[in-house]
């Protein structure tokens, strides 16, 4: 990778930052790049990369394992841990981006969760979300991509797939595990889910 092209260069970034306050966990183990910006108050777990124009304001946290290339990142933010963060991601103050999380082209409004497992791409989503584990973004149909907008408080189920282009409004509800291809009005419960079976006394073959 371009930016770790020099230990000497390394440990010279690595000097700024905790010069400047930011608490980095095991220092040998960060990599910057030469343009990063990081504010007061921030605390960098061991094996985190930062690819190009990576910028974090103050009291966040970025947790072990993750991967940063221009994005944008507010005050009071968690990141990770093993989360990637790709181009384009704005995550607003007070926002937590958990374990197993990719964000991509996206804007995280404040106090949102997307907390495990998920991918969120070409995607808006308001404040005071929570984007339940499992949850996918299905933007791209193999020619074209397109936009997800989540409104604020909005609570999207576990194992959920949005198929773009689609709207979630303000105070909607989605099931969990379901697929929705269309868009949700305010203050609305959407599930699909397919009923369940049951078959008493069942024996395998």
């Amino acid at each position: 990778m371009k930016h770790i092209n020099s230990e000497k260069i390394q440990q010279a970034l690595r000097k700024k930052f905790i010069n400047k306050g930011v608490k980095i966990v095991a220092p040998e183990t960060v990599y910057f790049f030469k343009d990063t910006r990081i504010g007061k108050n921030v605390t960098i777990e061991p094996y985190v990369v930062f690819g190009s124009k990576v910028i974090i304001d103050s009291n966040s946290t970025i947790k072990s394992f993750s991967h940063l290339e221009k994005v944008k990142i507010g005050k009071n933010v968690s990141v990770g841990p093993f989360a990637r963060l790709r181009p384009g991601t704005i995550i607003k103050n007070g926002s937590k981006i958990g374990n197993f999380v990719e964000i991509k082209k996206s804007n995280i409004g404040k106090n949102s969760k997307v907390n495990h497992l998920s991918y969120i791409g070409d995607t808006l989503i308001g404040n005071k979300v929570n984007i339940g584990a499992g949850t996918i973004t299905c933007n791209y149909d193999g020619k074209n991509k397109y936009k997800t907008k989540i409104k604020n408080n909005v609570f999207v189920g576990s194992n959920t797939s949005l198929v773009a282009p689609v709207t979630l409004n303000e105070k909607s509800n989605i099931g969990a595990s379901s697929v929705i291809t269309k868009s949700v009005p305010k203050n609305t419960l959407a599930l699909t889910r397919a009923k369940q079976i049951e078959i008493k006394n069942y024996k395998r073959k």
